[in-house]
């Protein structure tokens, strides 16, 4: 049974320390333009230098890139000690216009070990210069490679991401399910996902308030991805309309302080509600990627959590 603690959602439930977080980083923002407000060139040329506000995690040894067939595709893969006994297909966010792999490579690297497992992290085409379908294509087409032909073997199979990366997620679910190969994955990681393209309650309301996203950061990467607003009613661009039968287990996250909140509430609901199993983690608190800050007691909640959910699911 889904069940969600009402208490976690009030004030007093924020901790001191996530609350002097809060402080810093909306006062850190303020001094910067929004997301919207910089050309996607720009941004990406930051992260790429090291200059982007999130603390970076790759490309580091240790992670190394593989191709598959179809064109200029690839992942990056983060392998454990010994022979893997399961792989995790991840999928970066960055609101499907910024992003790569190889930034989660110290987090891949960490799963890879706490689990024992392969993660496989997807790099995918990016908006706007390649808006839908072309990144739910890559995700796919990895997903289908990986599944079918991929070195690891016999072994289960997981997906998830973060943000754009937990749409994805749902998307290639969705994917994998019409290609009969839905059966192969044994659970999802599914990350403050925004999964309703047509944008969902708290999104919509959310305002200018700068933390990470905000309502007009949403409606940019949303154009951006998919500019024709009729085919956000799509189910397989807005995973939360969808028919959600033959879901595999799920692990639901996302902070309080989230734009995405409603995002994440109604698809764990509609999960539970089609007979699939789910668990919803709230972090009381919780900004948009608060599990990039490893130093914060909720990302290390977060971190624990996520490994526990895995761990969980590869024990016979």
């Amino acid at each position: 049974m889904l069940q969600i603690d009402p208490t976690l959602f009030t004030d007093e439930a924020i901790s001191a320390e996530t609350r002097a977080f809060l402080t810093k980083i909306e006062a850190t923002l303020a001094e910067f333009p929004a997301t919207n407000e910089v050309p996607v060139e720009l941004t990406r040329k930051a992260r790429e230098e090291g200059r982007g506000l999130f603390p970076i995690d790759g490309p580091l040894e240790g992670s190394e890139w593989m191709d598959y067939p179809g064109g200029q595709r690839r992942v990056r893969v983060s392998l454990p000690e010994g022979e893997p006994r399961g792989v995790y297909l991840h999928i970066h966010g960055g609101g499907w216009a910024l992003g790569s792999s190889k930034y989660n490579d110290g987090e891949n690297q960490r799963l890879a070990k706490a689990c024992g497992i392969a993660v496989c992290s997807i790099e995918y085409r990016l908006a706007p210069e390649h808006p839908f379908p072309a990144g739910p294509d890559d995700c796919f087409a990895a997903a289908k490679w990986a599944i079918e032909t991929a070195p690891w073997g016999d072994v289960p199979y997981f997906i998830g991401g973060e943000s754009a990366g937990g749409h994805l997620s749902a998307v290639t679910l969705l994917r994998l399910r019409e290609a009969g190969l839905l059966e192969r994955i044994k659970g999802a990681v599914l990350t403050y996902g925004c999964y309703d393209m047509r944008m969902a309650a708290s999104a919509r309301n959310w305002g200018g308030r700068k933390l990470i996203l905000n309502t007009p950061v949403i409606t940019w990467f949303a154009e951006m991805s998919i500019p024709d607003p009729a085919d956000r009613e799509n189910p397989m661009f807005s995973p939360i309309l969808a028919d959600l039968t033959g879901m595999p287990p799920a692990l639901f996250s996302v902070g309080t302080a989230d734009p995405l909140l409603d995002d994440t509430m109604t698809m764990a609901g509609r999960w539970v509600g089609a007979g699939n199993r789910a668990e919803m983690a709230v972090y009381p608190g919780g900004i948009h990627a608060f599990d990039a800050f490893s130093d914060l007691g909720i990302a290390r909640g977060y971190a624990q959590r996520k490994t526990a959910f895995l761990n969980g699911l590869l024990t016979p």
